[in-house]
C-alpha cells in the first residue's frame, strides 16, 4: 500500500511559499546505503550546529524533535555542541562553495530534515548522499588515530561527523 501523500508548506526567513510533498513514511525507506545513525531530534538533542538550526521553522518538523533540542535562537553557541567546539563553516561558505541546492537554502542538514520525514528529491538525493558518504573518511581518521572511546581525540572532527549523522562517540 502507497502511503497518503502529505504537502508541507514553509514560510520562513528563508523560503516563503514553498511546498515539498512528503511521498514516503516517517525515517522509512531510505536510499539502499544511506544509513545515518542518528535521527534529526536525536542530532538536536545531542548539540549541533551551535544550537542555531531550525530556530525559526520548528513548525515545519515534529514538535517531539525539539522537546530536548539544544538551541541557541540568537546566535550560535559552540557550547550547546555535544563536543563544544566549533565544528562547521559560515552559510555564506557554502553557497560560495556551490553546496547549497535552492530547495533546501540550510544546506545538508535541511535536507535531510526533509528526507527523513519523506520528501524525495531523486537528483539532489543522489547528490547529498553521495555527500554524506564521503564523510565516511572522517570516520576512518578518527579510528586510526584516536584510542576507542577517547572523546577528547578529534573533537571538532567528531562533531562533524555528529552534524552529518555519523555517531562518533562510539568511535
Amino acid at each position: 500500500m502507497l502511503p497518503s501523500k502529505r504537502t508541507v508548506l514553509v514560510n520562513d526567513m528563508m523560503q516563503r511559499s514553498y511546498r515539498y510533498v512528503l511521498s514516503e513514511p516517517e525515517g522509512r525507506n531510505f536510499d539502499p546505503g544511506f544509513e545515518p545513525e542518528l535521527t534529526p531530534m536525536e542530532m538536536l538533542r545531542l548539540g549541533v550546529f551551535g544550537g542555531k538550526y531550525l530556530t525559526d521553522c520548528r513548525s515545519e518538523f515534529p514538535s517531539d524533535w525539539f522537546a530536548e533540542a539544544k538551541l541557541s535562537p540568537n546566535a550560535s553557541d559552540q557550547s550547546l555542541n555535544y563536543f563544544g567546539v566549533k565544528a562547521s563553516q559560515p552559510l555564506a561558505v557554502w553557497r560560495a562553495k556551490g553546496w547549497i541546492h535552492p530547495e533546501d537554502p540550510r544546506g545538508w542538514f535541511q535536507w535531510y530534515c526533509r528526507y527523513y520525514m519523506g520528501r524525495r528529491l531523486p537528483g539532489e538525493d543522489v547528490r547529498q548522499i553521495c555527500r554524506w558518504r564521503a564523510m565516511g573518511r572522517h570516520v576512518q581518521q578518527v579510528r586510526r588515530n584516536c584510542e576507542p572511546g577517547d572523546l577528547g581525540c578529534r573533537r571538532r572532527q567528531r562533531q562533524a561527523l555528529l552534524h552529518w549523522a555519523y555517531d562518533s562517540r562510539g568511535l
